[in-house]
């Protein structure tokens, strides 16, 4: 017997629960002191009543035989592949079959397991910094090549820092897979169409995928920033698009979300969607029929609006912590069309010692930028989705403690 030893190169926990463990530790051993967390960008905020109300409609259902719903459909339920034609994407002037979507459990599963399609000797370009799960998962697969002080050999980083306003540069060598994220995680930037463009441009001379993340489109404020990547001409023959119920409805425990993989991406004659339809029968079971009645819940006329309300809570929150941020002194970004604030370490201190200060010294959590990647070294990120009332708070002890 013998293991897959790519699992033996990355780190042994997640980055996430790296920090869990801190501050596990930390309140074990300082039970007296309230600790606020803004560093997982898990939401608060309670579902839409709409939600709530079509999840016990479905468990109703589920209560009786002439009502009762077995395996899901694979890819997904008619009436939430309709409502996410007509709201996501035909009312941006975007035409898709339902064909082309696959309802899932969420976006980061599909982000990792999408490399199942895709062939190993591929060669990938992220962001840096980046969401952890891009790289970890091509490590895990194999295709990640060999650890090096600056990341793994057969990544191609494209630094993401304030000299190119966090926005990576076109590659000047050759890649197949390209992760984009925007509105970014973790640095909160968003990007214009126009600069989109010339991804899709480029992806389309070289042959190249777009994996486009697009889990943070409802907190964009801009309208010159797209909210899907198949807004721009030819991004149908080069990009498949991850979307999420996460943070849009407050999904991240009740899990779904859905990627879009055209009939025009193709790899000469085959068509990618119909690999990754392949996939999908084989390896995942579908999404259970009261989470699609909780998603398709989303789009009606109170769903909407509910939802327009929480998100608004949070886009609040980014407000009072970047301009909290500002006041006191830091080089501060995002928060606009994000959830997240990506702030600049003082005195040029690391990432992870800035992490102990704030949890040591006001009991404040945070994500430490090393954490996404090399460049993200010497920033920070915080997170909207906690309560405005302990948004406040850290806030008032960060100028507390940094104040001028």
């Amino acid at each position: 017997m013998q293991i897959n030893e790519n699992f033996l190169k990355i780190q042994s926990s997640y980055l996430f629960s790296n920090i869990a463990k801190k501050v596990n530790a930390y309140s074990a051993a300082h039970p007296d002191k309230e600790i606020i967390r803004l560093g997982i960008g898990d939401v608060t905020r309670p579902l839409a009543p709409a939600c709530i109300k079509a999840m016990h409609d479905a468990v109703e259902e589920m209560a009786h035989a002439e009502t009762f719903h077995g395996y899901p459909p694979e890819y997904g339920q008619d009436f939430l592949l309709e409502a996410i034609l007509e709201n996501d994407y035909r009312a941006r002037g975007v035409d898709l079959q339902k064909s082309e979507i696959f309802v899932s459990d969420g976006a980061k599963s599909d982000c990792g397991n999408i490399g199942d399609i895709f062939s190993l000797e591929n060669r990938v370009a992220v962001c840096d910094p980046v969401y952890p799960v891009y790289v970890d998962t091509n490590v895990m697969a194999g295709r990640a090549g060999d650890k090096t002080e600056n990341g793994w050999s057969n990544i191609i980083y494209m630094p993401c820092t304030a000299e190119n306003h966090f926005l990576p540069e076109i590659p000047t060598e050759h890649v197949d897979l390209i992760y984009l994220c925007f509105p970014n995680n973790p640095t909160g930037m968003p990007i214009k169409k126009a600069e989109l463009q010339k991804w899709v441009d480029y992806a389309n001379r070289e042959g190249a995928v777009i994996l486009y993340d697009a889990a943070y489109e409802a907190f964009i404020t801009e309208a010159d920033v797209p909210h899907s990547i198949f807004e721009l001409d030819g991004a149908k023959q080069c990009a498949i698009e991850f979307r999420s119920f996460s943070k849009t409805a407050g999904f991240t425990g009740v899990r779904c979300g859905y990627t879009v993989v055209p009939h025009d991406l193709k790899f000469g004659e085959t068509e990618l969607n119909a690999l990754w339809a392949r996939r999908q029968a084989t390896k995942f079971n579908g999404v259970s029929y009261i989470t699609q009645r909780a998603a398709a819940a989303c789009y009606t006329p109170e769903g909407k609006q509910q939802i327009r309300d929480t998100i608004a809570y949070y886009q609040n929150n980014a407000r009072v912590i970047y301009e909290g941020l500002r006041d006191c002194g830091f080089t501060v970004y995002g928060g606009t069309n994000s959830p997240y604030v990506w702030l600049k370490t003082p005195d040029n201190m690391g990432s992870w010692a800035f992490f102990d200060l704030l949890l040591e010294k006001i009991q404040v959590v945070g994500t430490p930028g090393e954490g996404f990647g090399p460049s993200g070294e010497g920033y920070f990120r915080l997170t909207a989705f906690g309560s405005a009332e302990n948004t406040v708070r850290a806030v008032e002890r960060i100028k507390a403690y940094f104040g001028k």
